[in-house]
């Protein structure tokens, strides 16, 4: 492997195939933890799914969550020394890929082993950790995490929940209201983020359920994940001891930021998991159902939802383990340096702040575009809960605004990415003045051979279009650039295509390289998608541009725009075709 690559840096550094983790990638160990995720959703989770949606039964959902922690599902990110898995982070997101197929079931056991687990494993202190971890690896004690309020949504450091030291100074007493808590109905301990008395900054404390004096709404009516537990809670003077203070006073918003970090990509991956298991449905109806004498799978129309479906799935989840490696890579380098295992881990993930957030973005889009298409294929049918796409439908809608809404998620990406340009961590603004020089030069020619070389060439092109409109549009606005939100908005829209597309690049050439055989679909999967990120390059550029240049500026940023997003006309109807038929044959999009 290559010297690890710091966050954001795929902007403005070549990345070799070689360099990068794809899902080929994984060995047989993490290919059994896989199947086992699989063998215990088809055994306790598929059987029950009305079931657990009408929460008639309010013991159900726990009682599975515990047999999931009977296996090890619960404990794959805890280390051996309190009971757990320690998987490394590639294989803990195979896991939450194949967990994130199980609908509501999946979200509660997010939110217990993610939220609600890795504060307590990443800054709680020794005392803390061994009390905790062992129980909740197990699922004896379950977990929810209570941050979001009634005015504190996106600005969560605005939140009013209080902390207030008792008189024999043994006890904080927490009184506030927290709501949207999932898991909320059965933890049995919960993070809450309270102010001790007038702190800027929330602190973060483990509150057991038996500590008393708290309170909960009735099971929220929700649009989708209907069998996750979603309440509102009421802490009045709820006495915590001091010893369940989280990590130091005022360091809440810190835990906050850096296990919603974690949660993103995490997200990611039950997202493209979702896409898998839905374009299975869908490959399959298409075969089955027959109109005018045909199954529908022979019609163009439906071969190019099943192709896009399957493309856009491919090229997510090449991106999202390619960011996970990256993390993986950076943990084992710190810890190379002697920072400690947990610290490294949130050390780490910060570090690819910046992808996460644009995995987060793109897979759940990915996700409502594959959940939509897939109804669609299934027609009325589709429409009917019946099928398995009614539901996949509705609990997709919730992950464009978990973990961060989108928008919120696109605003931080660029801004991140512009701060670290700031603090001369990247160094984008060199690259910004040799694009303008290059501007007033002859276009050059592609003289690389090979396979997708033109493909490459057009994603080094990309990555230019979004520098020189990210360095003229800082340059306009320099400190209130985070003001412009419809302009930070598109230039992510920039940055997201362009990762999603070199990483779909980067894996079907590492998968080439050793099997030649497969280089034509692999050429049509890659042409699809990058036709789509140029597509969306253009217009966004375009849209970023107008909204701040004048005259002669925007003249030359639309024409350097232009010359960037050029590439040689496609048949993507033909390519769309070859995916179809390859998937509608039985084949998947794993290698």
């Amino acid at each position: 492997m290559e010297e690890p690559i710091k966050g954001g840096e795929f902007l403005i550094k070549s990345i070799s195939p070689q360099s990068i983790f794809i899902p080929e990638d994984f060995d047989e160990e993490a290919k059994l933890m896989a199947q086992s995720c699989k063998e215990f959703l088809a055994q306790e989770v598929f059987p029950k799914v009305d079931a657990i949606d009408s929460q008639a039964d309010p013991a159900l959902m726990p009682s599975i969550l515990k047999k999931a922690g009977e296996l090890g599902l619960l404990s794959t990110s805890i280390p051996v020394e309190y009971g757990g898995l320690a998987l490394p982070f590639t294989s803990t997101m195979l896991v939450t890929e194949e967990i994130g197929r199980g609908f509501s079931f999946a979200v509660s056991l997010s939110a217990h082993t993610g939220i609600g687990t890795l504060p307590i494993l990443y800054y709680g202190n020794a005392e803390q950790k061994t009390k905790y971890l062992p129980r909740l690896g197990t699922g004896e004690i379950l977990a929810a995490y209570c941050l979001t309020e009634p005015n504190a949504g996106s600005d969560a450091n605005s939140g009013k929940t209080k902390a207030v030291l008792n008189e024999a100074g043994t006890h904080y007493l927490i009184t506030g209201q927290k709501m949207w808590i999932t898991n909320g109905g059965f933890a049995d301990l919960f993070i809450v983020f309270a102010k001790i008395d007038n702190d800027e900054n929330h602190s973060a404390f483990i509150v057991e359920k038996d500590f008393g004096n708290i309170t909960m709404n009735p099971e929220e009516h929700k649009l989708g994940i209907k069998g996750s537990s979603t309440r509102q809670i009421f802490f009045n003077e709820t006495p915590v001891p001091v010893s369940n203070l989280l990590s130091s006073r005022g360091n809440g918003f810190k835990i906050a930021v850096n296990i919603l970090n974690i949660g993103r990509i995490k997200l990611a991956a039950a997202a493209y998991g979702i896409c898998k298991q839905t374009l299975g449905f869908a490959v399959g109806y298409a075969n089955e159902r027959k109109q005018f004498d045909k199954s529908i799978g022979e019609f163009g129309a439906i071969r190019h939802k099943i192709a896009e479906m399957g493309v856009r799935t491919f090229a997510s989840e090449a991106a999202t383990f390619r960011a996970a490696e990256d993390i993986e890579l950076k943990i084992a380098s710190l810890e190379k340096d002697g920072i400690s295992t947990e610290e490294a881990k949130l050390k780490g993930t910060e570090q690819f702040a910046i992808e996460c957030a644009l995995m987060k973005v793109h897979a759940s889009e990915t996700l409502d575009f594959v959940v939509d298409e897939g109804l669609q294929i299934y027609g009325g049918m589709g429409y009917s809960a019946e099928a398995p796409m009614e539901r996949a439908y509705r609990d997709a809608r919730i992950n464009r605004i978990f973990e961060g809404t989108n928008e919120i998620n696109r605003m931080l990406a660029v801004g991140m990415l512009l701060k670290r340009a700031m603090k001369g961590e990247l160094n984008i603004m060199k690259h910004a003045i040799a694009i303008s020089q290059e501007l007033t030069a002859m276009p050059s020619i592609n003289t690389e051979s090979g396979f997708l070389s033109r493909e490459s060439a057009a994603v080094a092109n990309l990555k230019k279009s979004f520098i020189l409109i990210a360095a003229a549009a800082f340059q306009k606005f320099q400190a209130t650039i985070d003001d412009q939100q419809e302009i930070l908005m598109s230039l992510a829209d920039i940055l997201i295509e362009t990762y999603v597309a070199e990483s779909a690049l980067l894996r079907a050439r590492k998968i080439a390289a050793t099997k030649p055989e497969l280089e034509s679909i692999l050429e049509a999967i890659v042409q699809v998608y990058l036709d789509l990120a140029i597509s969306k390059t253009q217009q966004a550029g375009y849209t970023a541009i107008n909204a701040f240049a004048t005259g002669d500026e925007q003249k030359m940023l639309s024409l350097g725009l232009k010359r960037y997003t050029k590439v040689s006309a496609i048949n993507t109807v033909a390519a769309r075709q070859q995916i179809a038929i390859w998937l509608l044959s039985g084949k998947v999009l794993s290698f």
